[in-house]
């Protein structure tokens, strides 16, 4: 297959020879021995092709009498060979034009793809020697032909004759109703042009990119421009898998595209942009965070999927052992302090703040969050949307929250100095802070506050515990499969268990793109600040000190977590050696 946006077709097999086609009944008997067609119909329909000329089989779907797809299995019986019902993606736009549009026309044919020296053709006349033969002479390619009803290659002539084809070809499992988009986010003065055109070719290819990076679960959505040709890749369990590579020619209209839904100013090339856009694919209402970005050969555009329902606020259903589970109830069931979540962008900290949040509010509970932006929106919750560009910052914003009466507050990033110290001096005076930071472990949390400026002492106050997390890809049940791992491995991740017992890990399959992981979960460490650990941290506040304390009060490092996890079966070793945290 040369088309770069279509993905590659079984070759039909052939069908019975011809010894046997000469003893199969006509069309219409075997239609109505199959309880499939009345006489009357047959008789209305044979009245019709008299007329008409026209073969029996195709009257009868154009009388509405039968449905191709009921229609083709017996045409395969009688002809002998393969019957296929044409659509876009079994069409490569870069070989059908092997067939001038004119001598399509005149034979009834169409050119689907080429498999090595083989050209599989769409025929109303399969059997035709003389048309095969002139077909072969033409392309210099044997022809292998398949049956498709007239009207069907006529319609499909239209269409992959015309510019723009390639672009709709990939699109061609897209129903009509797939998608959605909010009519609020399209600018009307812009309807006007070519690339937001109802039913162009952009449009479709867009909604293509949107529609199956929601079905296949991708948490973002990447297009960036090459030096030859566009790529589109989606991030799916944290590991980005490129999908298509449009023409370099389409990129400028497809940004454009997404600009126009986002409510972005498409004339502003030179400068990054932010934007949303509410869609609703397959009827599940979807968030799309849109970025862009200008780089040498364009724009960089990154969709970030965000899916209500493929998400659980729930503690219970993250990947928490019991006894951790417990652990962070006990922290959310203080008056007052700061509980901080960490771990690198991308490691489920948002996800478990706002399980947080899920689990303690109640009419009884004023909680008031500041965030950049609002991700979800919870209700029962007052949520603030940050803005760097304007006043309303995250230290700013935490000001007037204070002034609400809340008795719980989440700041979605601690960043800076003065965010810091606003939160501390919250958590000090009877609000319970929910936050998150950048670091590699929990006890990282308590010297990052340091570097920011905030006196340990104030620090030991205030924390109540740290959890740092990372998300761990799940072993697809598909392909999954015993082995054993080699000793090397064992070693950089310091394994003290049974070295001599099997592990698992997926061979990689269809299910999972072959990667052999399907889904994720997290692994926690967890740091729960006692007066001990208090007076540790206000007297040295080395991470060193705080992290033998950890281990010496049972605490289990994210490395510890993910190996249990492995020796679970959940995940590979592999695996936790890529996500974990080995000091």
């Amino acid at each position: 297959m040369t088309g770069s946006l279509l993905l590659d077709l079984p070759v039909p097999p052939m069908h019975a020879s011809a010894g046997s086609r000469k003893s199969a009944p006509p069309l219409g008997e075997q239609l109505i021995a199959a309880g499939l067609l009345t006489e009357e119909q047959l008789k209305s329909a044979l009245g019709r092709q008299q007329s008409t000329n026209a073969r029996l089989g195709e009257v009868l779907v154009e009388m509405g009498f039968a449905d191709e797809t009921v229609i083709l299995p017996f045409l395969e019986k009688q002809l002998g060979v393969q019957g296929v019902r044409l659509r876009d993606g079994m069409v490569d736009p870069d070989v059908v034009k092997v067939i001038p549009r004119a001598l399509a026309e005149s034979l009834g044919v169409l050119a689907l793809f080429r498999v090595h020296g083989t050209l599989t053709v769409a025929m109303s006349e399969p059997r035709n020697l003389q048309q095969r033969d002139e077909l072969a002479r033409i392309t210099r390619l044997r022809i292998r032909p398949v049956f498709a009803l007239p009207v069907d290659i006529a319609r499909m002539i239209e269409r992959c004759y015309r510019d723009g084809f390639a672009v709709d070809s990939s699109t061609a499992d897209l129903s009509d109703d797939s998608i959605k988009v909010d009519s609020g986010d399209a600018q009307s003065d812009l309807t006007d042009l070519g690339i937001v055109a109802e039913g162009s070719p952009i449009i479709n290819l867009v909604n293509y990119i949107i529609v199956h990076g929601v079905r296949d679960g991708a948490s973002d959505i990447h297009i960036e421009p090459g030096e030859k040709m566009s790529v589109v890749r989606y991030r799916i369990d944290g590991e980005l898998q490129e999908v298509l590579r449009p023409r370099l020619d389409f990129h400028a209209a497809i940004v454009s595209r997404i600009k126009v839904m986002a409510r972005m100013d498409i004339a502003e090339r030179r400068h990054p942009q932010d934007g949303r856009i509410h869609v609703a694919v397959d009827g599940k209402p979807i968030d799309l965070r849109v970025s862009t970005l200008p780089t040498v050969l364009g724009e960089n555009v990154v969709m970030r999927i965000l899916d209500r329902q493929n998400v659980s606020f729930d503690l219970a259903k993250l990947g928490f052992r019991s006894s951790q589970l417990g652990e962070i109830k006990r922290m959310l069931a203080k008056p007052y302090g700061l509980v901080l979540v960490t771990g690198p962008t991308g490691s489920g900290k948002s996800t478990t703040l706002y399980s947080a949040l899920e689990l303690m509010k109640s009419v009884h509970t004023k909680i008031v969050t500041v965030e950049d932006p609002v991700e979800y929106q919870v209700p029962q919750i007052s949520q603030v949307q940050a803005d760097a560009s304007s006043s309303m910052t995250f230290a700013s914003a935490l000001r007037s929250i204070l002034r609400q009466d809340p008795d719980v507050i989440m700041v979605g990033e601690i960043r800076d100095a003065e965010t810091a110290e606003m939160a501390i001096q919250a958590a000090l005076t009877g609000h319970l802070v929910l936050s998150t930071l950048h670091t590699n472990d929990s006890a990282g949390a308590v010297t990052r506050l340091l570097d920011m400026g905030i006196a340990s002492f104030k620090i030991s106050a205030a924390l109540v515990g740290v959890v740092a997390q990372r998300l761990i890809r799940n072993i697809c049940p598909k392909c999954r499969s015993s082995y054993f791992p080699p000793s090397e491995l064992f070693d950089s991740l310091r394994y003290q268990g049974n070295r001599r017992r099997s592990f698992e890990r997926g061979e990689g399959c269809t299910d999972c793109h072959d990667t052999g992981f399907t889904g994720r979960c997290g692994i926690y460490e967890i740091l729960s600040v006692n007066s001990e650990l208090r007076q540790i941290i206000t007297n040295d506040s080395n991470v060193e000190s705080i992290r033998q304390w950890h281990r010496a009060n049972g605490g289990t490092s994210l490395l510890d977590e993910g190996l249990l996890k492995a020796e679970e079966g959940k995940t590979s070793l592999e695996e936790v050696a890529r996500v974990a945290f080995v000091d």
